[in-house]
């Protein structure tokens, strides 16, 4: 029977997750980090183009304002100024003032040069402000300040302040734009890097995935070793580890099965000695209580050589047994005709109607591949089981038929039967799920051991209103 063990460990997490995480994450991060140097040198591209923009617009309006006589000449058109003034999603501001703060011209709002800010006379100053507008509210501008002096020569002169401003709402659509411009293409190459990292964590798994499959696909007593050969270094180095606690495990056992199998052979003569001494005591004994201890010791004799028989079936069915045996097709249906036949003494002494439903006249062989002693042993047991328990005045039936590309060979009684939690049970060894009987428990263990050594499968099913049903399934040959 296949059995998978599954070690649960506390706090342990996927290597394929954490693999995953820990490339996805420095991508992220980097992602998130380019966004924001993206936007920032938009920004920057975008404030030098304003600056440039508001620098030239401050010198053209610098250059209307004439000293004349005792004041300023401003030949700036109200034509002009409508211009400057019409978008109202990007507006063009202007302010012309004498330091410290004597308004001459244009919108006195306008934010006043930063706290310790302080530009030389020509050259423009550009900073962010804030314009508090008493229709709009607060309006974030960026401002270009640019400071002349005017006068006659050789009098001290005046400063004259030229301030121009622009709303920064076009600014931040164009760093927007560029940003999205940019981070499309990065999200989507990101998405693309994002999968190609997944494809690359799987296929570098693939040799654990495959690794993983072989040990959990086998058979608790199969120990050949696991085949890896196309693996990376680490994945080799991990299984020729369990291939080397596999080869222990396996001399382990094989001392163990060589010693049960050994002491087998070593009983059986001495047991068959004792099997014929009693019952040559029991023919010439004529006092009760002689007989009886007699018949108790010979029952004990039969039963011992019963279980050795068993044991040798059973080291014969094992993996390393069955491989050194030639599987030749074999007709189950000409097999079970003859074991029924031979097990019909067996039968009748137990007062059990044994027979074979095989109806069709002329049929096709059923033919399987396997090693002939083993499937012959697994029916003689599956058969003996019946006959032992089903009980005096019962009746068992054997039959072979197809299904579906399988071969399925049947033995079914009308006895007492099984308790549903005891169906699975019984195919353990020495498990027996009564008392009555002389069996030993490892009748139906070695069924199951040699239907998977045929990559077949063996199932009881309890019947309405009473009996059981024993069935194996193997592949049919051809």
């Amino acid at each position: 029977m296949s059995r998978r063990w599954l070690v649960a460990v506390p706090g342990a997490r996927s290597l394929r997750r954490q693999l995953f995480v820990w490339l996805l994450v420095p991508q992220l991060v980097l992602w998130i980090a380019a966004g924001f140097f993206t936007y920032q040198l938009a920004a920057g591209y975008a404030n030098r183009a304003i600056d440039a923009g508001l620098s030239q617009a401050a010198r053209a309006l610098a250059r209307q304002v004439k000293p004349q006589d005792n004041g300023l000449l401003i030949d700036f058109p109200r034509a002009a100024q409508d211009i400057l003034e019409s978008d109202p999603s990007d507006r063009v501001l202007y302010m012309v003032s004498t330091p410290p703060g004597r308004f001459i011209l244009g919108n006195k709002n306008l934010p006043p040069l930063p706290a310790g800010a302080a530009s030389q006379i020509g050259e423009p100053l550009s900073y962010d402000g804030v314009l508090r507008d008493p229709q709009q509210g607060e309006l974030r501008v960026r401002v270009a300040a640019l400071h002349l002096r005017y006068g006659e020569p050789g009098s001290p002169g005046q400063t004259l302040l030229v301030q121009v401003a622009r709303s920064s709402a076009n600014r931040e659509e164009l760093a927007r734009q560029i940003l999205l411009d940019m981070v499309l293409p990065l999200s989507g190459l990101m998405l693309l890097m994002t999968m190609i990292v997944g494809a690359g964590i799987r296929a570098g798994l693939a040799p654990l995935t495959a690794l993983q499959r072989q040990v959990e696909g086998r058979a608790a007593n199969d120990l050949a070793p696991i085949q890896i050969s196309a693996a990376p270094p680490e994945v080799r180095a991990l299984a020729r580890a369990i291939n080397s606690l596999l080869t222990e495990v396996q001399h382990s056992v094989a001392v163990q099965k060589r010693f049960i199998s050994d002491a087998a052979h070593q009983l059986r003569t001495p047991l068959a000695g004792l099997k014929s001494q009693t019952e040559l005591a029991l023919r010439d004994a004529s006092e009760p209580e002689l007989v009886q201890r007699l018949q108790r010791v010979h029952e004990s004799a039969v039963r011992s050589a019963h279980l050795i028989n068993q044991l040798l079936t059973l080291a014969r069915a094992e993996p390393e047994s069955a491989k050194a045996q030639d599987r030749l097709p074999l007709d189950l249906r000409q097999l079970a005709r003859e074991l029924t036949a031979e097990l019909v003494p067996r039968a009748l002494q137990a007062g059990v109607d044994l027979g074979l439903d095989d109806t069709e006249e002329g049929a096709p062989p059923l033919l399987v591949r396997g090693i002939a002693l083993l499937l012959r042993e697994a029916l003689s047991n599956l058969i003996d089981n019946a006959i032992r328990y089903a009980g005096r005045g019962a009746s068992v039936t054997v039959r072979v038929r197809s299904e579906q590309g399988r071969v399925l060979l049947e033995v079914e009684d009308n006895g007492p039967g099984l308790a549903e939690n005891e169906l699975e049970r019984v195919f353990q060894r020495f498990v027996r799920a009564t008392a009555e009987g002389s069996g030993c428990g490892l009748g139906l263990a070695i069924v199951r051991e040699i239907v998977e050594r045929h990559e077949g499968g063996v199932v009881l099913v309890s019947l309405a209103p009473r009996g059981l049903l024993a069935r194996i399934s193997l592949p049919a040959e051809g």
